[in-house]
């Protein structure tokens, strides 16, 4: 990997430091983000929020845009684009934010 390439990792180690304040699990795991597209210096994120109403959009993406900038030095032009489809739900969420969440199935 070229130092001008991205991993996916990466990527994921950025978003999930941006954790929702309502329910204290990162974004990623919340399954809010849809799409991450990376052609530098320019990164797309499409990302979503738990419901229209969501008063955090502001914040979040603000968020999401600091996180990729501390672990992607070479991104500069960090765009974050608030979708609605598809409709978020709890399904999005993943094994992890389950846990954290303590929804997640408990051993027999």
């Amino acid at each position: 990997m070229s130092e001008k390439e991205v991993s996916r990792e990466q990527i994921a180690t950025a978003l999930r430091e941006v954790i929702d304040p309502e329910v204290g699990v990162n974004v990623l795991d919340l399954g809010l983000v849809y799409r991450v597209e990376v052609d530098l210096p320019r990164v797309t994120v499409q990302m979503t929020m738990t419901t229209p109403a969501c008063p955090l959009g502001p914040y979040l993406t603000t968020q999401v845009q600091d996180a990729l900038r501390r672990h992607l030095p070479d991104a500069s032009d960090i765009q974050v684009d608030i979708v609605w489809e598809p409709a978020w739900n709890p399904e999005f969420i993943s094994d992890e934010g389950r846990r954290q969440l303590g929804w997640a199935e408990q051993p027999a």
